[in-house]
């Protein structure tokens, strides 16, 4: 299999979708209109049938460099060959905050020394593939055509300059040349939802557009308050963030990618194109903590949304994950024609974890609404009615097994972190209702918050490791518990919690990465085995530094940082070989990013180490 290697893309988008551009000048994944909508370009799943839109030399060799224009979302990509230097300026302008059937991929192509000879493939596969299309040429640009999704592609040229040359249309795919020399600009724009045929476009107004994005950029990054260590690092994970944040409701995809393996040719691969409740509850104590205050609040009202929805239902009070638009149907399926990247078999489509009973999503939901409110991020009145049946749900319902964090399909368990995080969800509740004066069954809530609380300590600690373990019926260890002194249910440097650290250290931990747990010892239902989870090492640095092993954590820190892409991006996992697998980039790691830059900061300036729990 010839697909290009995950970590060798960067990503663009305009907040309601985005592509992956490979560093040979290749979009190799796309999905038109949303995050979540079928692929129109889909190379990275399967090479000859997933799709592509290729820029590249020809007739030469060259090299290539890609990286992103300073504090901005518009990605570069060199191409060095003897007889010049050209280069691809990839971007999507912003789509705004209504959902909206037009997007734009912006594609400025120029000859920076000497000359240079561009080939263009423009070779859709809509819905994943599986719907023919038709395409009509023009001298302007293009029209691919799938059912109701249309593609309109505009060329950028002045009048006096020459049009695409060797044009020529085979199967539906369109493929041209275009030569320049040094300081001419041309382009193209692939336009979704385009009012009228292809035209013409002028490089003044194609300039326009790219001034505007980076002034969009920068405006928005200008609002980080993080003024770290390590400033780049974490201004490139809130930028990722916001390119995976779908602007009409403040819902924030897990990845923009599906059927990236965790194993490269096993069967782990999922659909991430959606909202996890865990991951988007997360993003509040990113966001938050750089000032990114909007963004958070309108996170805040997507949730509210999902919990009067569903509140007092016979399967919950919530999903574990949703649509963009926070509709339900996840629906799995299996697509048989795509041979999977790198032979990674199936490839999966929709979630059918969405179904499962995690109970930890209640804890992660609340947090982010107490660190919301403390943030001065009101509750009205109709959110606490509805946080007060979910916690009424939960107080019912918390001893009792489930599916876990990590969606595994091997059954339901007694999981320690799903207890956890329930007790942090009763905590967080009896704390907004006593701090504002809110009506609630205190009472209940206590009992139940401290029963929780005894419970793990007894069952969810086993005496012959010395460590807090998965679930109460093994000895396994699981890195999600790394969060016990985050969220202030252990102190950190108890010393339970440093020896469940050390025991981490020795069963979990290689080299600094961290595995989230170990299949082989526990049965997950699954074939295969996976690599380390970016995550698990970011909250790893986290709880060193609470810990107050600094030297070891800043260590650990400083490696992981080796590990991104050459533009800075996470994949979910890294692999025994060093390469990124698993959908990309995955925002769950830029979470844990930001905040172990942020508790390592804290604790290598403050004189006692980080405050404990939230």
């Amino acid at each position: 299999m010839t697909e290009t290697a995950i970590a060798e893309h960067g990503l663009i988008g305009d907040l309601q979708t985005s592509a992956l551009v490979g560093t040979d000048g290749s979009i190799d994944w796309y999905c038109c209109p949303r995050f979540d909508s079928p692929s129109v370009f889909g190379a990275l799943l399967d090479e000859h049938r997933g799709g592509r839109f290729r820029v590249c030399p020809t007739g030469t060799a060259y090299t290539t460099r890609q990286m992103y224009y300073p504090d901005s979302a518009v990605l570069i990509t060199r191409f060095h060959a003897e007889q010049g230097v050209g280069e691809v300026v990839d971007f999507m302008p912003p789509a705004g905050e209504i959902a909206t059937g037009r997007h734009r991929l912006v594609r400025m192509l120029r000859c920076v020394r000497g000359r240079m000879s561009f080939g263009i493939e423009v070779a859709p596969r809509f819905d994943y593939g599986r719907r023919a299309h038709t395409t009509d040429v023009t001298e302007s640009g293009a029209v691919f055509s799938a059912g109701q999704l249309a593609l309109t592609l505009h060329t950028v040229r002045e009048p006096e300059d020459e049009r695409l040359a060797r044009v020529r249309v085979e199967d539906g795919d369109m493929r041209a040349g275009l030569d320049l020399v040094a300081g001419q600009v041309r382009g193209m724009i692939l336009e979704s939802g385009a009012d009228g045929p292809p035209r013409e476009v002028r490089v003044a107004d194609f300039q326009r557009l790219f001034d505007e994005t980076v002034r969009y950029w920068r405006s928005w990054l200008a609002r980080c308050t993080y003024l770290g260590r390590w400033r780049q690092v974490v201004a490139r994970s809130a930028i990722t963030l916001k390119l995976m944040t779908y602007a009409p409701t403040g819902g924030l995809v897990a990845a923009p990618t599906m059927a990236l393996p965790e194993q490269v040719g096993g069967e782990r691969n999922w659909d991430y194109r959606y909202t996890w409740v865990r991951d988007a509850s997360f993003s509040v104590y990113a966001l938050l903590a750089l000032g990114f205050s909007g963004e958070a609040e309108r996170f805040g009202v997507w949730l509210g949304d999902r919990i009067r929805e569903r509140a007092g239902g016979a399967g919950g009070p919530l999903n574990i994950m949703y649509r963009v638009d926070g509709s339900t149907d996840l629906k799995e399926e299996i697509l048989d024609h795509w041979s999977g990247y790198r032979g990674s078999r199936p490839v999966r489509l929709g979630n059918g974890a969405a179904a499962q009973l995690q109970l930890d999503i209640y804890g992660e939901a609340l947090d982010s609404v107490f660190v919301g409110d403390r943030a001065g991020l009101e509750i009205p009145y109709r959110g606490w009615l509805a946080i007060r049946e979910v916690l009424d749900w939960l107080a019912e319902r918390w001893d009792q097994p489930e599916e876990g964090i990590w969606e595994t399909r091997g059954g339901r368990r007694p999981f320690t972190y799903g207890r956890l995080m329930s007790w942090v969800a009763l905590d967080r509740g009896i704390r907004l209702a006593m701090a504002h004066g809110r009506p609630a069954p205190l009472e209940r809530w206590t009992r139940e918050r401290d029963a929780i609380y005894e419970q793990v300590m007894r069952q969810g600690w086993n005496e012959d490791r010395q460590a807090f373990v998965q679930h109460y019926h093994t000895e396994v260890l699981d890195a999600a518990l790394l969060r016990m002194p985050t969220v202030g249910f252990v102190a950190p440097r108890d010393p339970r919690w440093l020896s469940t650290l050390d025991a981490m250290d020795a069963e979990l931990v290689t080299d600094s990465l961290v595995y989230r747990y170990n299949p082989e010892a526990s049965p997950d239902g699954l074939r295969g085995q996976e690599g380390t989870f970016s995550l698990c090492t970011f909250a790893y640095i986290s709880a060193l530094a609470r810990a107050g092993r600094l030297e070891h954590a800043r260590q650990v820190f400083e490696k992981m940082l080796t590990y991104a892409n050459h533009v800075g991006l996470y994949s979910e996992e890294i692999a025994l070989t060093g390469e990124q697998i698993g959908n990309f980039p995955q925002a769950f790691t830029h979470l844990s990013l930001i905040d172990a830059a942020l508790t390592l900061d804290d604790a290598l300036d403050g004189p006692t180490g980080p405050a404990t729990g939230r």
